[in-house]
């Protein structure tokens, strides 16, 4: 991939950009300085075709107001190194190396690009959002789960098959805490939005929190990740301490990367990360203290992202003007 070429705002076409989710497909017409002029918002579809024609009906709705020239459709889900083809999509209907980009291009009539979540919001942020300049960084999305971005000298890695990097289901606690990917002890199911609730539960156990107004949800399985920050914000124990472990996972997290890769830039997104005032000075210092040669080397800069929830939209339509300017 090379570097998305400069044209100026008013040559160069305007994009759709999708953020298919497991509940929600979520499209935005953005244009070249990566600005959202216009939005559309449907449920996920539970087939193939049906999501197909989701996408094809609202890339056509759009089209009655704008002059659109390619579709960018960020997916989470395990594609081809040359982003063709979808071979197994989680919470999605696309599994078996479903060619849903030729698949999409019929259905619109335009050049598609596909592009993983990840990468999608990781190109966002780089082209205009707060890893702008940066060559050799990382992002790290941090949600339900964990996903992640290496880019070096304005291209994603990759990897020989198109996974890289999978740093959210590296083991962490052999034997640990069972992963929905068939593993165990991976750092997801440590630092990340659903982790929190059963790390709440394990920090419960330990005593000493009954009085805590999150006690009882956490115990009867009925409190969730935001439940967890909103009760830290609060100033409840039983949240603080459970936040203050996640921060911890998360540094150790951190510092795993800094010491493979030796990023100069590690920027923080997904949507755990708007509750960063909460964790994110102590997950710095856990990072910091945690790299190999602490204190003897220089440390990457631990940051947010500055695009928000719209990070993949933006990314994948900046993507996709690439694919369409290349015909």
């Amino acid at each position: 991939m090379s570097a998305h070429p400069e044209l100026p705002a008013s040559d160069a076409p305007l994009t759709v950009g999708f953020d298919i989710g497991g509940t929600n497909v979520r499209a935005g017409v953005v244009d070249a300085a990566g600005r959202i002029v216009a939005r559309r918002e449907a449920r996920t579809a539970h087939t193939e075709a049906e999501l197909v024609k989701t996408i094809a009906c609202i890339v056509e709705d759009l089209q009655a107001d704008y002059a659109i020239g390619a579709v960018g459709a960020a997916v989470a889900a395990f594609l081809d190194p040359e982003c063709e083809v979808v071979r197994f999509a989680p919470h999605l209907p696309w599994r078996d190396n479903r060619p849903v980009r030729a698949e999409l291009e019929d259905a619109t009539g335009l050049p598609v690009r596909v592009e993983h979540d990840a990468n999608s919001a990781a190109w966002g942020e780089y082209r205009f959002g707060a890893a702008q300049q940066a060559r050799t960084w990382v992002f790290f999305a941090v949600g339900t789960g964990i996903g992640a971005t290496l880019m070096h000298d304005g291209e994603i890695y990759r990897g020989s098959f198109g996974t890289a990097p999978e740093f959210g289901h590296v083991t962490v606690v052999p034997g640990g805490r069972v992963c929905s990917c068939g593993k165990q002890g991976c750092l997801e199911r440590y630092a990340s939005g659903t982790a929190l609730v059963d790390t709440a539960l394990e920090v419960a156990g330990r005593g000493g929190f009954k009085r805590s107004a999150l006690y009882r949800r956490v115990v009867d399985k009925r409190a969730d990740g935001r439940d967890v920050m909103r009760s830290a914000r609060a100033g409840d124990p039983l949240g603080l301490a459970a936040v203050a472990d996640f921060a911890r996972w998360l540094g150790q997290g951190l510092s795993l990367v800094a010491d493979v890769l030796d990023p100069e830039l590690i920027v923080l997104g997904g949507g755990v990360s708007r509750d960063a005032d909460l964790f994110l000075d102590a997950a710095r210092e856990e990072f910091e203290h945690g790299i190999v040669g602490a204190g003897y080397r220089p440390a990457a800069r631990v940051i947010c992202a500055d695009l928000g929830a719209d990070a993949g939209m933006i990314g994948v339509a900046d993507l996709a003007r690439e694919r369409g300017l290349q015909g």
